[in-house]
């Protein structure tokens, strides 16, 4: 049997806040754009960065979620599968777009938290399809994140050797 995998990982910033529409039926969906950078340094020194922009799509609970969390400008984890879309416009022409419909988000910055504290909202691909309620992380993925935030200083006594 022949296995295929569908699978999107992204780390980036909101480049608007995001928008939160019902279906008819009244399913809500929320959709938002990510930027990730790339940067490298060529042969001969010179550094280079790149820009991606992604349209973002989330559905029921955890699209109502990421529209009452999301901001632009936040940093954020979002994972998901790719979904390719076609449509005819009102002047006949035909329109195509590639998008990530999510079922995973965690926001990475602090803006509006204690610091060091993230949170965490997944949806389930079980049938119901909720989603988890905000996870603040453990006090152990904290002290990393200060420890790389620079916050503490580290004295000559603190050293082992």
């Amino acid at each position: 049997m022949a296995r295929s995998l569908n699978r999107v990982q992204l780390i980036g910033n909101l480049t608007r806040d995001p928008e939160l529409r019902y279906t008819p039926s009244g399913t809500a969906v929320c959709s938002f754009s990510l930027a990730t950078n790339r940067s490298w340094t060529t042969d001969t020194g010179e550094k280079h960065e790149e820009t991606e922009y992604h349209r973002i799509v989330a559905w029921n609970k955890l699209g109502e979620l990421c529209s009452q969390f999301l901001v632009k400008g936040r940093k954020v984890y979002v994972e998901g599968r790719l979904s390719t879309r076609s449509w005819t416009t009102q002047d006949n022409q035909q329109r195509t777009t590639t998008e990530i419909v999510i079922d995973d988000m965690i926001l990475l910055d602090n803006k509006g938290q204690s610091a060091g504290a993230s949170e965490s909202v997944h949806e389930e691909a079980a049938p119901a399809r909720k989603a988890k309620a905000p996870v603040k992380h453990e006090e152990k993925e904290e002290r990393v994140e200060s420890q790389a935030g620079g916050e503490e200083e580290i004295s000559p006594d603190d050293i082992p050797f």
